[in-house]
């Protein structure tokens, strides 16, 4: 019986990839600084620290590591607090899942603040627990701190608890930690053949999964 469900963020709940997208290469171009990669791919399995550390050894930025990801959340800040988008579905699922006693949280690489106002631009605050971030655990998705972080707050049993990601990366780690996974899909994770395997459930759409 599943008691608790843990939520990614962009790509999974919120329409948020296509700024994700550009960001990487944005931030170096608004810094006078020519690319010299796709950063999106260079960054999926990436904190924001340890970006901001790449940019750092890799492109000579001098910026301190707090100053490089306070410029990306400045760039970040308008679309979050005004723009994003829920995916198509989120509130009927959010909603049934309250109405069946499922406790959820958010587990998400993205700046806390930003993160909590547009749950509450959205109206979904309420429907979490908390908001567990990259941040507040000190590793990315490839470590399974971040879920076990969010598990605390749920109280729950890991066989009892849906994790919905859109990145294969962290649906490994946590289905490798004995979580239920639900691959959530988006059209800017382009392994999607994978993510349906390491998956048990696999969702294209909100308004028909688990409703």
């Amino acid at each position: 019986m599943i008691k608790g469900a843990i939520f990614d963020l962009d790509g999974t709940l919120f329409d948020s990839m296509s700024i994700w997208s550009t960001i990487g290469n944005d931030y170096l171009l608004s810094l006078g600084i020519e690319p010299k990669e796709n950063l999106a791919e260079t960054f999926e399995t990436f904190t924001l620290e340890e970006s901001a550390e790449y940019y750092r050894s890799h492109y000579g930025v001098t910026l301190s590591i707090s100053e490089i990801i306070n410029g990306i959340n400045d760039m970040l800040s308008d679309f979050y607090r005004n723009e994003v988008p829920l995916k198509k579905g989120v509130v009927e699922l959010l909603e049934k899942f309250s109405q069946n006693q499922i406790k959820m949280c958010i587990a998400t690489a993205m700046d806390k603040q930003l993160a909590n106002e547009a749950l509450l631009r959205l109206h979904v605050r309420d429907y979490f627990i908390q908001i567990v971030t990259t941040q507040d655990v000190g590793s990315g998705k490839t470590n399974p701190k971040i879920y076990l972080k969010a598990l605390e707050y749920l109280k729950t049993e890991k066989q009892e608890t849906l994790v919905f990601e859109d990145a294969y990366h962290a649906l490994v780690t946590a289905k490798n930690e004995g979580f239920v996974v639900v691959g959530v899909h988006d059209g800017y994770e382009s392994i999607q053949t994978e993510i349906q395997k390491i998956s048990d459930y696999y969702i294209t759409d909100y308004l028909t999964a688990f409703i």
